[in-house]
This record gives structure tokens, sequence and C-alpha cells, in this order.
């Protein structure tokens, strides 16, 4: 089942975002995080998207990180500074109520990682090159690009398999959200056709969830 939907299912009930999550993804993308994070080091400056309840930004607060949170769901957000106090991360983390479409508001080269959960299939075609290019732009050269995210399967067979359930997501979160699931295709080339080196892209076995490490080029390895 896709994460997309427990997303939208449970914004307007922030407070069980987290549970949910967890037992949908069978533990799997608390993993991909910790995996993730691990890249982040203490003094980096981090823009996390689509922080939704603050996963990643927590995580990498505490890692000694100075993280900025955006999305543009402002329950979300007071459950993310909620769980930020009671961390005692305040002084780590900055949330602001935003959509990647602000992103050209960011200074150039600012930011040493950029981690994105769950919010590329959020997003249209044209919204996902715009992210990319500014992502690109506001990371400094040698910065990472830490994406977890669903994934559309690459082989056919697989494809058939998983499409009549696909289906029935895309109807179901149409009939609550009005709008559908976009399990992304080909990010690991999109990444790299907006200028990114691709570090790392790992599939899980049914290659529906995609942990992607980019780096923007120059600079120092980190």
């Amino acid at each position: 089942m896709s994460t997309y939907i427990l997303m939208k299912i449970l914004e307007s009930a922030p407070s069980r975002y987290d549970l949910g999550i967890r037992l949908l993804t069978l533990g799997r993308l608390g993993k991909a995080y910790d995996r993730l994070t691990s890249l982040v080091k203490k003094g980096d400056r981090v823009l996390d998207l689509g922080s939704g309840t603050g996963a990643l930004a927590l995580r990498a607060a505490q890692k000694g990180a100075k993280v900025k949170g955006i999305d543009i769901n402002p329950r979300m957000l007071e459950t993310a500074q909620a769980r930020v106090k009671a961390a005692n991360l305040a002084q780590n983390i900055e949330f602001v109520e935003m959509g990647v479409v602000e992103l050209d508001k960011e200074e150039a080269e600012s930011f040493e990682v950029v981690m994105s959960g769950l919010c590329f299939s959020e997003l249209t075609e044209d919204e996902l090159r715009f992210t990319l290019k500014e992502l690109r732009r506001i990371l400094k050269p040698g910065g990472l690009l830490l994406i977890a995210d669903e994934a559309r399967p690459r082989t056919i067979l697989k494809s058939l398999i998983i499409s009549p359930l696909r289906m029935f997501l895309r109807i179901f979160v149409f009939i609550l959200t009005q709008t559908t699931t976009r399990a992304l295709k080909n990010l690991p080339e999109q990444v790299r056709t907006a200028g990114f080196d691709i570090v790392s892209s790992k599939l899980n076995r049914s290659e529906t969830f995609l942990e992607l490490v980019a780096r923007k080029p120059g600079g120092r390895e980190k």
C-alpha cells in the first residue's frame, strides 16, 4: 500500500501520522531515515523538504546539524514543533510554513544537505524539475541530496503485478483527497539530469521504495 495514501488520510490527524507510517511501511521508512541521516555531520546546515511531523529533521538535529524544515501543512508543523520542544532541540531546528515553489527565495549555496522524505512523490513533473534545479542552486559544492520516496517498478512483470493495486489506490486517494498518488519513475535519472552525481540508489525488493543519495559536484566529499 502507498505511503502517500496514509499521509493524505492522516494529515488531518498529525498525532497518529507517525504510527500509521510505521505500520504501513513495516518500519521500512524509519530505517531508511536512519541510514540517510547517518550521512549528516555536526554543524551541517540542512534543509528538510516536506517535514511533516519532523521525523527527518529530528534525526539530523540530534547529530548536531542546524535544520530548516519546510511544509505547507501548519497542523503537521505544530506537531513537529511540539516534538522538537520535547526533545530539547529547539535551538537546532526552525520550521517554516512554505512549499517547494518558494525555494527560489533561499540563498545560493547555503546548505550542506537537503533531505526529502515522501515529498517528491507529491510533486507534479514541473514542480519536480523546478525543485531539483533549485536544490542544486542552494546546495554548496559537494553538498548532499538525500531522498526516501515511493518508486515505480522498473520491470514489466513487477509493474503488472502491482498495477491493479495502484489503480485501486489512485481511485481511493482521489475520493478522499481529490488528488492521486504518483510513484516516481526514473528519479535517479531525473536527479542526474538536474546536475547531480548519484552516490547510491537503493530499491526495495518490490521496487516500490527508493533510497537515493546524490551529490552536487565540486567541493570536498563529506
